[in-house]
């Protein structure tokens, strides 16, 4: 029998353990990879509660991650022992019409590694060759770790179109408002608005770029927010994705504007002024995690140094304590918290913000 490896399981948002399970070895077209870090996002807290509309309790997370090849399967090339990568975790069919047009992303049978299989929130396990990236050398594993969540924001600044000169309200300021902000600019929008409920949060999206930061409760946001910018916003990005949020992004959205909902929305109906909608001829478009071509922008974003991962990493916990990892990662004070796979001690000051 193989050695067992350790690997996390969620019951539960206060039922998180490590099962032990045999070590996998990698078939035909598969690498076997050792986890190095791995995130948690609002995906795996939401859906640690019961929250998540497309995620199933109990599931085994880590779609996040950066890894170090540890064996080669047959049939793969391009990959050796030791080399580093980070995973792609979108799995597709490759034929359906969205795969075949290049939109691989919302594939008809897409799933998730990490969301609907089992994760790398393991001390090893296998995946595809075609769903790694290698990591270039420039970038540290915590660069390497901010891949992933940048890719997101990329992949929703490009559907909301050429943003030169444009204006930009961002709500939301977690982890993907955060780097929203940097995409924006770097895609460049001409001013960009934070909101939030938190003065943390507010004052962290202004170090990283925001013009102006607004409190998200506050009385006449649109307003405030038409104000800040010269104008309603051209491109609002729904980072929050609920009834709140969509109905403060119609409000202070402009004429003939576009609303872009990156968060990932709570399930069933929810309420949108369509008469606003209709007579502004506003656009409201969803947007799905990534490509591979927004996981190579994202690492030139963050191999150009615009990126500080010390603004976006506040705590790294070892694999052992995965279940204070989700705790903090559910604490407002904290914007993205990793755990450390394979073995590795968490760095000092780990779980502290």
């Amino acid at each position: 029998m193989p050695e067992p490896i350790r690997r996390v399981l969620v019951r539960a948002h206060d039922d998180i353990t490590l099962e032990e399970v045999p070590a996998p070895r990698p078939a035909e077209g598969e690498l076997l990879i050792r986890s190095v870090l791995v995130g948690i996002c609002g995906s795996d807290t939401h859906a640690a509660r019961g929250h998540h509309p497309f995620i199933e309790l109990p599931y085994r997370p880590g779609h996040e991650v950066v890894g170090e090849v540890v064996e080669v399967g047959p049939g793969v090339t391009g990959h050796v022992p030791g080399g580093r990568v980070v995973v792609e975790p979108g799995l597709v069919c490759g034929a359906c019409p969205q795969c075949r047009s290049g939109r691989y992303n919302i594939c008809t049978e897409l799933a998730v590694f990490g969301c609907q299989t089992p994760g790398g929130m393991a001390d090893l396990f296998t995946i595809a060759a075609g769903r790694v990236h290698p990591v270039p050398d420039a970038l540290t594993d915590l660069q390497a770790a901010l891949v992933e969540p940048l890719a997101t924001p990329v992949h929703a600044v490009a559907k909301a179109g050429d943003l030169t000169g444009r204006t930009v309200l961002v709500l939301g300021a977690g982890p993907i408002g955060l780097l929203l902000v940097i995409a924006a600019r770097l895609a460049g929008a001409r001013r960009v608005v934070v909101t939030d409920l938190l003065a943390a949060k507010r004052d962290r999206a202004r170090r990283l770029g925001a013009d102006a930061v607004l409190p998200a409760d506050g009385e006449d946001l649109p307003a405030r927010v038409a104000d800040a910018l010269g104008g309603p916003a051209d491109v609002v990005f729904d980072c929050v994705a609920r009834a709140s949020s969509i109905g403060q992004a119609v409000d202070s959205v402009a004429k003939g504007g576009h609303v872009v909902v990156v968060g990932v929305g709570a399930p069933g109906p929810t309420p949108v002024r369509l008469d606003l909608v209709q007579d502004r001829e506003l656009r409201i478009e969803g947007t799905l995690m990534y490509t591979a071509d927004d996981y190579r922008r994202a690492m030139e974003i963050i191999g150009s140094g615009a990126v500080d991962a010390a603004e976006i990493v506040t705590a790294t916990f070892p694999l052992a304590e995965a279940a204070a990892a989700f705790a903090a990662a559910s604490d407002p004070a904290h914007v993205k918290v990793l755990v450390t796979g394979g073995g590795l001690p968490g760095p000092a000051g780990a779980g502290r913000p």
